[in-house]
């Protein structure tokens, strides 16, 4: 079977394993597999406990007012996850500074003012019996404001951003660690690296966003250094004891960026570095119009190859594997297989939030399927407009846009 992804490194063998991984993209008939037994077995993660190995994502929504505080419609999603019966939470997005904004309408974690009512967030999912994770954020060269920054002058959407100088690098790394200090005052369970998307610890990353000449680009290593060293100032500012994940981009199809020749060797620093798991996911906002991508994002469990490619190189550190799962078919074959540890649903569980519960068979009524061609929620926050999901009831739909004013 030909491989469908993107550019995903030059090496023959490794395509040929993530081919064969790939065989299973049509999978068995659900009579052929209807035990669920892996996906709701409890696991460990750092000093956490999870009931089950599904995961909430962190998916970005614009529900945040442009204060930039939580409020009611933040709250009120966050407790419906909490209660679809995910062993886990992320709440997505949380910004560490300004200038880092991805969207006037995002939380932000950069002043102690912002603690409360992010404890309030937290404690909204916890009181669910769910621990909740925080993801700390910086959009880069991303972020939709006249003083974005990046690590080079990379045109961005018709907009150049500044190039960081030092003083910009270590501002935004203790920016970081500040910003998981209020995440744990908060009580937050864990935190969790925003690495994905293209955002700002990518941009170190990748070879075509990182064009520096000094310690913090050229080769591989030194394009990691960034990266690595927010990890271990968080790590310090949070205290062994509590977990960093990573929002891990394998691989960024569009040629000329990052494939799992950088992406592994990548992982096996930010294992040694002592993170609590990676989250794999695949793509950015250059490739997501992009016909590979959007391609394989409308084929089920599309990143799951990638998960386990990861997983292989990092023995020991869990690794979630993401990217359209539909069907709880699916989910536990990814981990019969050993592809992932725990199975991440973003649009899936917006779409329907009872995903888990039925499931698990607590609800017996069929999975209402995210539509692969439909992109409603992410029109809505392009708009810079709370989302909504159009496999929602109508009455749903209805009763949520007149609580927006719409």
């Amino acid at each position: 079977m030909s491989l469908r992804a993107g550019p995903v490194g030059r090496d023959p063998t490794q395509r040929a394993r993530l081919a064969d991984a790939r065989e299973w993209y049509a999978p068995p008939e659900p009579s052929l597999m209807t035990t669920t037994a892996l996906l709701f077995e409890p696991m460990r993660l750092g000093t956490l406990t999870l009931p089950n190995r599904i995961v909430c994502l962190p998916l970005y929504l614009a529900y945040p007012d442009p204060d930039h505080e939580v409020n009611g419609l933040v709250l009120d999603y966050y407790a419906e996850m909490a209660d679809s019966g995910a062993g886990l939470v992320v709440v997505e997005n949380v910004t560490v500074e300004p200038c880092g904004l991805g969207n006037p309408r995002t939380l932000l974690v950069s002043e102690d003012r912002f603690v409360p009512g992010l404890a309030r967030l937290a404690e909204t999912i916890r009181a669910r019996g769910v621990p909740a994770v925080l993801q700390l954020h910086h959009a880069g060269r991303y972020a939709r404001r006249p003083d974005r920054i990046a690590p080079s002058s990379v045109e961005t959407w018709g907009v150049t951003p500044r190039e960081m100088d030092l003083s910009d690098v270590e501002r935004v790394i203790a920016a970081f660690a500040a910003g998981a200090r209020r995440a744990r005052a908060a009580g937050f369970d864990a935190v969790e690296l925003h690495g994905g998307t293209g955002y700002l610890l990518t941009q170190f990353l990748s070879p075509r966003t990182n064009l520096r000449r000094d310690g913090y680009g050229g080769d591989a290593g030194r394009r990691m250094r960034f990266p690595l060293e927010v990890v271990r100032a968080v790590r310090e500012a949070v205290g062994v004891d509590y977990p960093v994940g990573y929002r891990f981009l394998a691989d960024e199809y569009v040629p000329g960026g990052l494939t799992l020749e950088e992406t592994i060797p990548f992982a096996r620093e930010l294992a040694r570095a002592g993170v609590a798991y990676l989250s794999v996911m695949t793509g950015c906002y250059d490739s997501f119009a992009l016909p590979r991508y959007l391609e394989d994002d409308r084929t089920e469990g599309f990143m799951a190859p990638f998960a386990s490619e990861i997983r292989a190189a990092v023995p020991g550190v869990p690794v979630i594997a993401a990217g359209r799962i539909q069907r709880p078919e699916t989910a536990e074959r990814i981990l019969r297989d050993g592809m992932a540890d725990l199975v991440g649903l973003g649009r899936v569980l917006f779409a329907d939030p009872l995903w888990p519960r039925k499931a698990r068979g607590e609800i017996d009524a069929p999975i209402d399927s995210c539509t692969p061609t439909c992109s409603l929620c992410m029109k809505r926050i392009v708009a810079q407009r709370p989302a909504f999901c159009g496999r929602w009831p109508a009455e749903r739909r209805e009763r949520f846009l007149r609580r927006i004013g719409e």
